[in-house]
């Protein structure tokens, strides 16, 4: 489902550190895609299938002022540069990362990564490789080796965060119910439309999305 342009299916996150150097808007091209993005979620979802990929998290280069109290994108909302990174925490491959900015909208990008996932589970069923050697070029860096400043969100640290922030001890046994009421207190109060920062709102986010995924 595609609501206000951005994907249901996926959980967006601003994406605030480009992996490497963005390409210059001049040397970015239009592509040959002309299907909507319904079709490129439909060749997404068939591909993160295959390769057993879940809790799925795309980057998009909005303001992480734009977002909602939920954690989604508002209607309005407006990507700074076309960029996308998919993130993909848990795959029968480990975890993977795949990024690009070649062409001029974030949905084409998109398309493109959706496109190579294809491609690349072709190269295993054309029997060229059978242990999956293909995605060793888009493994995602361990800990410790991001960028600088950007620790892992760990469920240990999800869970510190949201009760710091919201006052009640929470641990891995909370109930979903009572983590996710915690976490709108913490974000009526911590949403930049509050006055709060939006460093921590994204960080936030991030907790909000380990905590989920770990249910």
């Amino acid at each position: 489902m595609v609501t206000a342009q951005y994907p249901e299916s996926l959980a967006i996150r601003p994406l605030t550190t480009w992996p490497g150097r963005l390409t210059p808007d001049a040397a970015r091209v239009v592509s040959p895609f002309t299907a909507p993005l319904a079709s490129t979620l439909r060749i997404l979802d068939r591909e993160l299938d295959a390769i057993g990929a879940r809790h799925p998290v795309l980057e998009v280069a909005i303001d992480p002022t734009q977002f909602r109290i939920d954690g989604r994108p508002r209607a309005t909302a407006r990507a700074g540069h076309p960029g996308v990174v998919l993130s993909l925490p848990h795959t029968g491959h480990g975890p993977l990362r795949y990024a690009t900015d070649r062409f001029v909208t974030w949905q084409e990008n998109l398309r493109a990564v959706a496109l190579g996932l294809e491609a690349l589970r072709r190269v295993e069923r054309y029997g060229i490789t059978r242990r999956g050697e293909q995605y060793v070029g888009f493994a995602a860096l361990p800990p410790g080796q991001g960028a600088p400043g950007n620790d892992p969100m760990t469920l240990a640290r999800a869970l510190a965060f949201l009760t710091e922030h919201s006052g009640q001890l929470l641990s891995a046994a909370t109930p979903i119910d009572d983590i996710d009421r915690a976490y709108r207190r913490v974000a009526r109060v911590l949403h930049p439309d509050s006055g709060g920062d939006p460093a921590l709102f994204h960080i936030l986010q991030e907790a909000i999305s380990v905590l989920r995924a770990a249910r």
